[in-house]
């Protein structure tokens, strides 16, 4: 089957933006005003999020968040067939922050949050970093989709691993300098595993183990910020937060990497994935006071 959906996607790939950005279009309509998908929860983390908003401020913040959404996985179909050159007139970075960490020869842990368009992000890296770039992804579970999506970023040679797999496979890639990109604001299945931070003012869990991960091997930690410039074209932005890692105090870079993703947020509303369930846990001080982070 995947021998017979490859060639499709990628014929698809070959329309022009303008085209692909049609059909963008027509199917926002559908998700947002024929199916809502998802609209109800959407509209409730921006009444948190921003509750000093009117109703209808929100409600463009939702209409632009859709656009972005619909747009990013249109834009995944032309990236199958983009060339190196067409992808840098689309994507430009300050990847010398990675480069410069990269010549001392510490490794790298890149942290970011679910920002538009997450497939260029991937891409930017592996394109413009001068050396490894592992990515953590979660497999779909059509394996024909799933392989489209793993050759797909893997087109400029990032290596990829499973979250299934990380934690048993992870040490057959960290014997030599590698950077390692983590999306760090999943919400976590367990909350007593997790730590506890205010987002936007209201209590959520978050993973601890990127942080962890850092302070053990000691990588230096680089905050990533991508957005859209203008249709089709996106911006990433690396920031450096710190190289001495077990020199911080404990929970600080988990608190500066929420820190960071709220900042980026309120800059930008609809660049952020609304439709996950980012409060869907509720905080309960009994429950879950002793792993709140100060």
């Amino acid at each position: 089957m995947y021998y017979l959906i490859y060639p499709l996607f990628y014929l698809l790939s070959l329309l022009p933006w303008r085209v692909i950005y049609f059909i963008g279009d027509g199917i926002y309509v559908l998700i947002y005003y024929v199916f809502g998908y998802r609209k109800a929860v959407v509209m409730r983390n921006l009444s948190i999020a921003f509750p000093d908003k009117t109703e209808q401020e929100r409600i463009r913040i939702a209409k632009d968040f859709y656009h972005n959404f619909i747009d990013t996985f249109i834009e995944t179909i032309k990236l199958i067939s983009i060339s190196p050159k067409a992808f840098d007139k689309r994507c430009v970075t300050n990847a010398e922050v990675l480069n410069d960490l990269y010549k001392t020869g510490q490794n790298i842990q890149i942290h970011t949050g679910h920002f538009f368009n997450w497939e260029f992000g991937n891409l930017g890296i592996a394109k413009n970093l001068k050396g490894r770039f592992i990515g953590i992804y979660m497999p779909l579970t059509n394996q024909n989709f799933n392989k489209l999506i793993v050759k797909l970023r893997t087109k400029f040679n990032t290596i990829l691993i499973s979250v299934p797999e990380f934690r048993t496979s992870f040490h057959n890639y960290n014997k030599e300098q590698y950077a390692l990109g983590l999306v760090a604001d999943q919400n976590p299945g367990n909350p007593s595993k997790a730590v506890w931070l205010p987002f936007f003012g209201k209590m959520a869990p978050f993973y601890n183990g990127p942080e962890k991960g850092a302070v053990r091997m000691n990588t230096a930690v680089v905050m990533m910020n991508y957005y859209k410039v203008k249709r089709g074209y996106y911006k990433i932005d690396f920031t450096v937060l710190t190289t001495t890692p077990k020199e911080l105090p404990s929970g600080e870079i988990t608190k500066k990497l929420i820190e960071f993703i709220e900042a980026r947020v309120k800059e930008r509303p609809a660049n952020y994935l609304w439709s996950h369930r980012r409060w869907k846990w509720e905080f309960e001080e009994e429950k879950y006071g002793h792993l709140v982070i100060k």
